[in-house]
């Protein structure tokens, strides 16, 4: 049975990131991708110049009617932008806690942009982070959730994930892109414990959407009925390769988006 995947994001018109970058990377995970959008932006690989935010009375309409008709396996959530949007998602997850909810809490675009609204954290810490399964903050949004400083070291790293677990989520997985050196340590934290996840750091400028595509294949996995260590092994190979083929596309001139299909396209000769 293929699972059934609902993202709850804004859209990216570049198809880099947001909305468009979820429905290819659950695709590529192999799940059937839904999407229910939250925000229409204005973006291309150099940066985010509009955005226009859907009524948060019809967002919760998109979400009932995909759970009215479809079953649902797993849930992604990303850019929310404004604590009314938070709680129109909030009310109408409201009696799915029984599918897994991964929750990629999106604050500023690569370029720069403020992508949730200052009344939003809250809401966001209190409403939708005690009903993730997984959530799966960079570091400095992990330091925004819990009003403390970004962490600089993996024992750091640890301590934040660790802290929020204790607001309600059942498991976080702690983004360390941000940290220096060559490499780009992950870890998942649960309440079992602590586990590392290791990669070499890709050269590339070609990032945009990762934290989209990483969620979203996370919730495919999850969907699977993967357990959250196994689906963030999955997940992470999966990205991995969707960076270091990233260089292959050639999609504007400033943070290029990563390659969801690579294997796909390498059926093809488009020389």
């Amino acid at each position: 049975m293929i699972p059934n995947v609902l993202s709850i994001a804004g859209s990216d018109p570049s198809g880099g990131a947001g909305i468009q970058a979820d429905i290819k990377a659950i695709s590529a995970n192999g799940a059937f991708a839904m999407a229910a959008i939250t925000a229409l932006t204005a973006q291309n690989t150099q940066g985010v110049t509009g955005i226009h935010l859907v009524p948060p009375d019809f967002v919760q309409s998109q979400i009932a009617a995909v759970f009215a008709d479809i079953r649902v396996d797993a849930v992604k959530i990303g850019m929310i932008a404004n604590a009314a949007i938070a709680a129109a998602v909030a009310q109408a997850l409201k009696g799915h806690n029984d599918i897994p909810i991964v929750l990629d809490p999106v604050m500023i675009a690569k370029g720069g942009a403020a992508l949730l609204q200052p009344d939003a954290v809250d809401t966001l810490r209190e409403a939708l982070l005690p009903m993730a399964t997984l959530l799966t903050p960079n570091l400095p949004e992990a330091a925004h959730l819990l009003r403390t400083d970004t962490a600089k070291t993996r024992d750091g790293m640890a301590t934040q994930g660790a802290a929020l677990c204790a607001l309600g989520a059942q498991a976080v997985l702690m983004k360390g892109g941000h940290l220096d050196g060559p490499d780009s340590p992950d870890c998942l934290v649960t309440a079992q414990g602590v586990t590392w996840f290791d990669a070499p750091r890709t050269r590339t400028a070609n990032t945009h959407g990762t934290g989209c595509t990483l969620s979203s294949a996370l919730a495919a996995q999850l969907a699977k009925g993967l357990a959250p260590a196994a689906a963030t092994a999955a997940a992470k190979s999966y990205v991995a390769t969707a960076i270091a083929n990233a260089d292959a596309l050639s999609v504007g001139s400033g943070h290029g988006p990563t390659h969801h299909f690579p294997t796909l396209y390498s059926k093809w000769d488009v020389s």
